[in-house]
C-alpha cells in the first residue's frame, strides 16, 4: 500500500510536534525534528500537513464555546455580586481596556494550559471579551483579581474605594505586566 507521506514532507504528531519525513518503509515513518534529532513513528500516528490544518481549523471553530467551559469560567469565587459588579464597572471606567486585557489573558492562559499555544495567535479580543462578559460577575472579578495578583475578596472589598485609590491598586496590581497591558492597548481589536 502506498504511503500518504513522501520524503521531504512535513508530518505532525497529535500534540503538534513537527517532523520532516526522511523515509517510509513497511508502515514506519522515519523522521527528523527541526533540531536534527532522528525518530520513527507508525504511519497511523502521524498527520500530513493537510490533516493537521483541517484539525486546527476544527479546533478554531469551537474555541470560544470551549473557553466558556474551562474551569477559569466555571469556578466562581464566593463574592458579593453587587460589589463584584461595582468593581468591574469602576475598573472599566478608570482603566479603559483593562477588562479586554483580562479576558484575553484568561483565554491565553486557558489555551496554554491545554497545550494549544498555536491557537493563541488567532484569538479575537472581541470574542474573548464576549466570553468574559457572559460569565457571572464573581467569575469576572476573580479573573480580574488573578490578573492583578490580588485576592478576589480584597479586590471586591475595595469596590467602595475612591477613584484615585482604585487607580493606584490597579497600577500596583499590574506591576511587571504594565508593559504587556500597554502593548495590548495598542493592538487592533479583532
Amino acid at each position: 500500500m502506498a504511503s500518504k507521506f513522501r520524503i521531504g514532507a512535513t508530518a505532525y504528531t497529535s500534540d503538534g510536534r513537527r517532523y520532516f519525513v526522511d523515509e517510509v518503509e513497511d508502515g514506519i515513518v522515519y523522521c527528523s525534528s527541526p533540531s536534527g534529532a532522528e525518530t520513527e513513528f507508525p504511519e497511523a500516528r502521524l498527520m500530513t500537513e493537510a490533516e493537521w490544518a483541517k484539525r486546527a481549523d476544527a479546533k478554531r471553530l469551537d474555541l470560544y464555546p470551549r473557553l466558556k467551559q474551562a474551569p477559569a469560567y466555571t469556578r466562581a469565587p464566593r463574592l458579593d455580586r453587587a460589589a463584584a459588579e461595582q468593581v468591574l464597572l469602576k475598573v472599566e471606567r478608570l482603566e479603559p481596556g483593562m477588562l479586554d486585557f483580562v479576558a484575553y489573558e484568561a483565554a491565553r492562559n486557558i489555551l496554554v494550559e491545554a497545550g494549544e499555544q498555536d491557537l493563541v495567535e488567532g484569538l479575537s479580543i472581541v470574542k474573548c471579551r464576549a466570553v468574559f462578559d457572559s460569565a457571572e460577575p464573581a467569575v469576572r472579578a476573580g479573573l480580574l483579581a488573578q490578573t492583578m495578583g490580588v485576592a478576589a475578596d480584597v479586590l471586591v472589598g475595595a469596590a467602595r474605594l475612591g477613584d484615585n485609590l482604585m487607580r493606584a491598586m490597579v497600577a500596583k496590581g499590574l506591576g511587571d505586566r504594565e508593559d504587556a497591558f500597554e502593548a495590548f492597548r495598542n493592538r487592533r481589536r479583532g
